[in-house]
């Protein structure tokens, strides 16, 4: 049997397994359609009465090693998207095969693929920026972000990453972020985050829906330890908002002639991760709300029990400092009489949205040191190409979650800045 009937043979079970269990899915039933639309609907946990007919199945009793081929050999040969469906679909199979393609493919940062929905909360490569372009549904105050040098002829094949919804508030606004185009419910499995604004659109804060992966934080809630137990929360309810990053930009108050000026603070991403041998948190897997819920009532009643809370968090993990963003210093055009900057060709029309990000040196007095060459590098480059439509380049060691927050402060008011 050759690779590609085989593969094809997979995808059609995988198919078949989602028909007979389509009634008991409700809406994640619509992550099944085009992959230009959603993800994959392989990430959401099966329930025991699938677990059982998967373990029972044809193909879940191969030998280790010909299975673990067997995965290689699709990953390897499948490397972009639409084709990284058929790696999607040996994940499908059954538990055997999942644990299998878990061990397969590499992190984001090693191979510069995409394949689980964790990849978006994964550190980009060293090497390459990834590129990615952006779409604004006015109507609908709706932004996609996809995977691509930008828009292809008819948009069959283009790869949605995850897109973000304004909803406007007194105090400001808020953007919610989903891997679904038409679900930003917080109690849905596919929300992955948020943006919040304060009123003049100065200060952001990106609150991501799972604790960072080298730290646990205490969530940012309303509702109190005291007043939560386990037995009388709903399982469906979010599990918290854990704060990473706040972008700030800065007042204009007297309209000074220049671009906007904005400071990004990365809370859990040190900047001795862009030291040689540095790293950045890599989360391994989406933790879903429900699992976040009972461990949080776990360690809670655990902390009660002992009269005492322990926060674990950057500061207590001994991470050092931050990592600080801010703008490239752009120059002045006396022929073209604006502001400009080098973004090699991917961006194509003026705007005040445009902007490229580089690291902020540390403070004189810490030991950490960072080559110049990484100082001068662009971490994360936004700018128009046409109506509505924007590319976003990140490098190391944002993510694609991280980088799309950012880029989404440049599309809310700011009466304060201009």
């Amino acid at each position: 049997m050759s690779l590609k009937s085989f593969v094809r043979e997979l995808k059609e079970m995988k198919e078949g397994m989602g028909n007979t269990s389509k009634r008991g899915e409700g809406r994640a039933g619509h992550s099944r359609v085009a992959s230009q639309t959603v993800w994959p609907n392989a990430w959401h946990r099966p329930n025991q009465y699938q677990e059982e007919i998967e373990q029972t199945g044809r193909w879940a009793h191969l030998p280790s090693e010909l299975l673990l081929d067997i995965v290689q050999r699709v990953e390897d040969s499948e490397v972009a998207w639409p084709e990284r469906r058929n790696v999607v679909a040996c994940a499908a199979v059954c538990r055997s095969w999942r644990c299998a393609t878990k061990e397969a493919i590499k992190t984001l940062q090693q191979c510069a693929r995409f394949t689980f929905p964790v990849s978006l909360k994964q550190p980009a490569p060293r090497d390459h920026p990834i590129q990615c372009f952006l779409r604004r549904d006015r109507a609908s105050s709706t932004f996609r972000l996809y995977l691509g040098l930008s828009p292809s002829l008819h948009g069959e094949n283009d790869k949605l990453l995850m897109a973000a919804r304004k909803v406007r508030r007194a105090t400001g606004s808020d953007f919610v972020i989903s891997l679904a185009s038409d679900d930003f419910s917080r109690n849905s499995n596919t929300y992955v985050g948020k943006l919040r604004s304060n009123f003049l659109g100065t200060k952001f804060t990106i609150f991501d829906s799972q604790p960072p992966s080298d730290a646990v934080v205490p969530p940012t809630s309303r509702i109190t330890r005291n007043r939560i137990n386990s037995k009388q929360v709903s399982p469906r309810l979010p599990a918290g908002n854990y704060e990473i990053a706040t972008i700030s930009y800065e007042l204009n108050m007297l309209r000074t002639r220049g671009p906007r000026r904005m400071l990004c603070t990365m809370h859990h991403v040190p900047l001795s991760s862009l030291q040689t041998n540095g790293t950045a948190p890599t989360p391994i897997e989406m933790v879903h709300a429900k699992n976040l819920l009972e461990e949080q009532f776990t360690n809670m009643n655990l902390s009660q029990g002992k009269g005492t809370t322990t926060v674990h968090g950057p500061d207590a993990n001994n991470n050092g400092e931050p990592l600080v963003l801010k703008n490239k210093a752009p120059r002045w055009h006396e022929q073209l009489q604006c502001w400009c900057l080098n973004f090699r060709g991917r961006v194509t029309v003026a705007s005040v949205k445009n902007f490229q990000l580089v690291a902020a040196p540390g403070a004189a007095d810490l030991p950490t040191q960072v080559p110049p060459a990484e100082l001068e590098k662009v971490i994360l480059q936004f700018g128009k190409i046409g109506k509505d439509i924007f590319t976003m380049d990140y490098r190391y060691p944002l993510s694609a979650f991280q980088a799309f927050a950012i880029c989404l402060t440049s599309f809310d008011t700011k009466p304060a800045c201009e």
